[in-house]
């Protein structure tokens, strides 16, 4: 997404709108390991949601890597 940074003198200058990543490891209780996976602050609290084992079996069917 793209949007104008604004300034006093109402100076407008394009910019863009980058999604919150973070990496962030995962305990996977099921799979007794940890899971290093590259989320956003939203993705995070889908997580704590749905929990990590719902996420990674919808992830895996969509095939992406986890």
């Amino acid at each position: 997404m793209a949007g104008n940074n604004v300034s006093h003198a109402n100076n407008r200058t394009r910019r863009r709108f980058s999604p919150n990543l973070h990496f962030h490891r995962f305990w996977v209780e099921s799979e007794n390991r940890f899971v290093r996976l590259k989320v956003s602050a939203a993705g995070m609290r889908v997580i704590d949601k749905n929990g990590i084992d719902a996420v990674l079996a919808d992830l895996r069917k969509r095939g992406e890597k986890v």
